[in-house]
């Protein structure tokens, strides 16, 4: 059993919006055993939509569409799936009460008729209310294929598939189990990476695939096995895992299912009771960013100073001017400074600092673009390390978090 997702809005497909939803819907079925076969975008026009609803059915067994269910004229979503069907809309009472209650506790108004017009519905459908909002789901059925309608606003569409679709399904289907995990690296590239376990994954039982799926700095290699026999998936998982970790255990940092590297991190720091704090310049931000993100990160995450300006680092971190003179403000010596000088003013355990030339000019220093250092912190000592990372700004920024990460991870993992 497959499921195809089509998203319908014009603000998708001229890159006003990203589309988050269909990520969100794909990994909520993929949870239950329902496999996506394809994800389209199409843009709000009745024979575009009619023709993608035509090729999905011959695609997909379940097909999940999310906007196009506002109380506008270019929203055509709700008419043009009536027409597909040979139905016509009828008004729902459940949904029109669901209306006026919203807006009588939230917007203190009368709804006007457009609004109380969503409550029109094809009539062979199953309507799933929406709590949220005045658009409700809509479930049809056909020739054995089912149909959801959900609206666009993501939270919306989020509490429908938790609350009504996900339920609804398990209820109507057996579904395989299916099992990913994800093994998280550093510091070893893609191609190295599969050379070295090319014996292992060629051993690999047919029901369990793996993935390489590269970054700027890492490669996470995700497993999937899928299987009706539950047991099977994961006792033969976790014996793959074992089999792999010894040959990549010097770039092993962690398992990612649903968490990224700074999410790990957080939780090792939360484990032991330690705290962080950064000191960045080239970087600009972007590591305390990555932490602050996360809900909790005052319990471990002192705070940072984006020491942007040389005389940033001099006037508010205390770098001696004459390290700065001597080696340069791109450096260990002035990264080791910044760390060290974070460290003890925010009370922090660990510390990060990153000094460097992301380009395209090369600024207060005459450091090749690409050059970056990065230095570590704690209350054992500080070091640093020196790394190039190419010449495209964004890219330097990125593999400079991403390396920080790793550089502090292996800290905190040091006995």
């Amino acid at each position: 059993m497959q499921a195809e997702i089509i998203t319908i809005g014009d603000e998708i497909l001229i890159g006003q919006i990203v589309d988050t939803n269909s990520a969100f819907i794909a990994k909520q079925l993929n949870k239950i055993g329902l496999a996506v076969y394809q994800i389209t975008s199409v843009q709000d026009d009745r024979a575009h939509i009619l023709k993608s609803f035509k090729e999905a059915e011959d695609n997909a067994d379940i097909i999940i569409i999310t906007g196009g269910l506002g109380p506008t004229k270019d929203d055509i979503t709700k008419k043009t799936i009536a027409e597909y069907f040979d139905d016509e809309l009828v008004r729902d009472d459940s949904v029109t009460i669901n209306i006026k209650s919203i807006w009588k506790n939230y917007i203190n108004q009368t709804p006007s008729q457009v609004n109380l017009d969503q409550a029109l519905v094809p009539s062979k459908s199953k309507v799933l209310m929406n709590i949220n909002g005045s658009a409700p789901g809509m479930w049809l059925e056909r020739n054995g294929k089912v149909f959801i309608s959900l609206p666009g606003v993501p939270y919306e569409m989020k509490a429908l598939m938790d609350n009504e679709v996900i339920p609804k399904l398990c209820k109507a289907y057996k579904f395989p189990f299916i099992l990913h995990k994800t093994i998280l690296t550093y510091g070893l590239g893609e191609s190295n990476l599969a050379a070295r376990i090319e014996d292992w994954e060629n051993s690999l039982p047919n029901f369990i695939k793996l993935a390489y799926l590269p970054s700027l700095g890492r490669v996470r290699l995700r497993l999937s096995a899928k299987s009706m026999d539950r047991n099977l998936v994961e006792t033969e998982m976790q014996n793959q895992i074992d089999s792999l970790l010894p040959q990549i255990e010097d770039v092993f940092v962690g398992y990612e299912e649903d968490e990224s590297l700074e999410a790990i991190i957080a939780q090792q720091l939360i484990k032991s009771n330690k705290t962080l704090a950064t000191a960045e310049s080239c970087t600009g931000g972007k590591i305390a960013e990555s932490f602050t993100a996360m809900a909790g990160a005052s319990s471990y995450f002192k705070g940072s100073i984006v020491s942007y300006a040389t005389e940033t680092k001099i006037d508010i971190l205390k770098v001696n001017e004459s390290i700065i003179d001597e080696y340069s403000v791109v450096s260990g010596q002035v990264a080791e400074a910044m760390a060290n000088s974070v460290l003890q003013l925010m009370r922090a355990d660990f510390a990060i600092a990153t000094t460097g030339n992301a380009g395209p000019a090369k600024g207060d220093s005459d450091a090749e673009v690409g050059t970056v250092f990065i230095a570590i912190a704690s209350k054992k000592g500080v070091y640093s390390q020196q790394f190039n990372f190419g010449n495209h700004r964004t890219k330097v920024i990125n593999r400079a978090v991403n390396k920080a990460f790793e550089m502090l991870q292996k800290e905190i993992l040091k006995k």
